[in-house]
């Protein structure tokens, strides 16, 4: 039996943006893709229907990404408050990290990038939610207070190349390792 197709919802700084992105993740049979021009289209769809994915940016000329995501989270009447959000930003800044983890926002991939990264990012981050997958849904408030910083042990190598900007720490490996399950 296999699975229904996951909902991918995209609203980029660019209708040009998202078409490509909304084309490219499109091409996995697995994932239905929503593109929005603009925040009434996407919270009116919400409200309607659920979606498995936010995919946002930064640089759209509405009100930046962490306040979009921060609306969802607080608005009762959306069917998909918990969605993991990946969003994009042509740079990142200590103040706008600080406001993406505060929101709620799992993931900022620096543009340009690739959008078949992307995909891969959003499959990584369905796989992951859905075999892990949060018994209550988003786990709130209590995390968007915790700033973590990179601790030089466990923090994994970057690259210059890289695209992705952890924003909080791998959950694998325990924070404690005396105190692991």
């Amino acid at each position: 039996m296999t699975q229904p197709a996951k909902v991918v919802a995209i609203i980029a700084a660019s209708p040009a943006l998202s078409s490509l992105l909304g084309m490219v993740v499109g091409g996995d049979s697995q994932l239905k893709v929503r593109l929005f021009e603009n925040e009434l289209e996407l919270i009116a769809y919400m409200r309607l229907a659920p979606i498995d994915m936010l995919v946002c940016d930064f640089d759209r000329e509405e009100r930046p990404a962490h306040e979009l995501v921060e609306s969802i989270r607080l608005n009762g009447d959306l069917l998909s408050q918990d969605v993991p959000v990946i969003a994009l930003t042509r740079r990142i800044t200590p103040p706008m990290r600080h406001q993406a983890i505060s929101a709620g926002i799992d993931e900022v991939i620096i543009k340009p990038m690739s959008p078949r990264h992307l995909l891969s990012r959003i499959q990584i981050r369905l796989r992951s939610r859905s075999v892990v997958g949060v018994l209550g849904g988003y786990r709130g408030p209590e995390r968007r207070d915790r700033i973590f910083a990179p601790i030089a042990t466990t923090a994994p190598k970057r690259r210059a190349s890289d695209n992705v900007v952890p924003l909080f720490p791998d959950r694998r490996r325990p924070l404690h390792p005396g105190l692991e399950h």
